[in-house]
């Protein structure tokens, strides 16, 4: 509802919402490709000696763009707030596609030696760049056109592209390995999924040039209230609060990449399991993940989103160990039980963080504080994590131990979601600034 107390246009919201989430979908596109081939891809740009150096290989290669999202957080965020977030967002997702694009044009190992890992490693570090002013800006989107009372629920659209993006892009690898087989892809069936990438960012570019800024943007833009250095007053005044933002999605960040981009991995190397059954029960929970989203979503405009934060938080610290002791017995009823007890919690947070996170800043500067405390704590937490448990159960044995990196983070989570104050319901233009990490709002 705007000031005047009319409803926004519903078709308007609409748009935003879909090409927000395209492009959310298609940075986890390139994710769901890298998670389910890493093997593959392991050979094609770093030929090592070993299968699981071969993983190792890619998963550094994923983590290697989480090193530049920060600083594309640092340069795309304060730019949404000074220009606006509808040119960044067209920018980013030309970057994002085009990068992962790329790939599938390069040559391998063999053919050109250390130049394939090297143009591999530039590609992500664009993508990375790219992807750091995406998610804080898709999500400040949606959050600046939905209705206080259904941010919850248009919210969890951003994530619902999450998780089709990766089902998009397993979907394609396990669709391309099924008909073409392994010796096809590790020739060059692996250029397929890469290459869809382009088509889909023409369309999300498409969605995104066709919209209008949100309308708490111009609001500030017309009041001439645009920060002539955004970056700077986000460091000056939002410090606090972006330490709270980094705190509280640790446990979104480790869980989110440990279901999603390492599990593959974990199933088929360490747990030793063949077959395709490994990689159809992955994309079975993570397609009823989707279709719970949404509805979660709404929930949290019903009661509020702490007590999901709660729910997920509780489970993440007393569930991981049970859930993949059932995981490593090897029965697809038991695999399948044990994967969806992760992604039931995270589901929780994944439908929460969309409302949660834009509300916890201020209209001038949010984009850039978003952006600036997602990416640090996603850069430190979330890229490598696939990397760290892999070494970890490689080196100890031990398959629980994704379970104790699961717990760990929960066990960080916990303060930072205590201190968050409930905004379901509560107007973004009410919040004025941040002290001490707590929002300062107008009643």
């Amino acid at each position: 509802m705007d000031e005047s107390g009319t409803q926004p246009d519903q078709k308007a919201v609409r748009k935003a919402v879909a090409a927000s989430a395209m492009g959310n979908c298609i940075e986890w596109y390139d994710f769901g490709v890298f998670g389910f081939m890493p093997a593959v891809l392991g050979a094609v740009f770093f030929s090592a000696a070993t299968p699981t150096e071969n993983v190792l290989g890619t998963f550094a290669v994923l983590a290697v763009a989480f090193v530049a999202r920060p600083f594309g957080g640092f340069v795309f965020g304060p730019l949404g707030d000074r220009v606006g977030r509808q040119k960044v967002l067209a920018t980013t997702i030309i970057l994002m596609s085009g990068s992962t694009f790329a790939i599938g044009l390069f040559p391998s190992y063999q053919t050109a030696g250390v130049l394939a890992p090297i143009l591999v490693i530039a590609a992500r570090l664009v993508q990375g760049f790219s992807a750091g002013g995406e998610y804080g800006g898709a999500a400040t989107f949606i959050a600046e056109y939905a209705p206080d009372k259904r941010r919850g629920f248009l919210g969890s659209w951003l994530e619902f592209g999450t998780l089709g993006g990766f089902f998009l892009g397993a979907g394609m690898v396990t669709a391309s390995t099924v008909v073409l087989g392994d010796d096809v892809m590790h020739s060059w069936g692996w250029r397929i999924p890469f290459l869809l990438a382009g088509p889909l960012g023409l369309v999300g570019l498409y969605l995104r040039l066709k919209l209008e800024d949100t309308p708490l943007f111009r609001e500030v833009a017309a009041r001439h209230e645009v920060k002539k250095s955004p970056l700077r007053a986000v460091l000056r005044t939002q410090w606090r609060a972006i330490l709270h933002l980094i705190g509280y999605i640790v446990l979104l960040n480790i869980a989110d990449y440990v279901m999603l981009t390492y599990m593959e991995s974990y199933l088929t190397n360490a747990l030793g399991l063949t077959g395709h059954g490994p990689l159809l029960v992955i994309m079975g929970v993570i397609l009823a993940m989707m279709l719970i989203i949404t509805p979660v979503g709404a929930l949290s405009d019903r009661i509020g989103r702490k007590p999901l934060l709660y729910a997920s938080c509780a489970g993440f610290i007393v569930l991981p160990i049970p859930a993949f002791s059932l995981m490593s017995d090897g029965n697809p009823v038991l695999l399948t039980l044990g994967l969806a007890v992760i992604g039931v919690l995270l589901t929780f947070l994944l439908a929460t963080i969309p409302s949660v996170l834009p509300a916890m800043f201020p209209t001038e500067v949010r984009y850039g504080a978003f952006a600036i405390g997602y990416n640090l704590s996603t850069a430190l937490f979330a890229g490598t994590a696939p990397f760290i448990v892999t070494k970890l159960v490689d080196a100890t044995g031990d398959h629980l131990v994704p379970a104790y990196y699961l717990m760990g983070a929960a066990l960080i989570a916990v303060v930072p979601i205590i201190l968050l104050p409930e905004t379901a319901g509560r107007s973004l233009r009410d919040i004025t600034g941040s002290t001490r990490g707590r929002l300062v709002t107008v009643p």
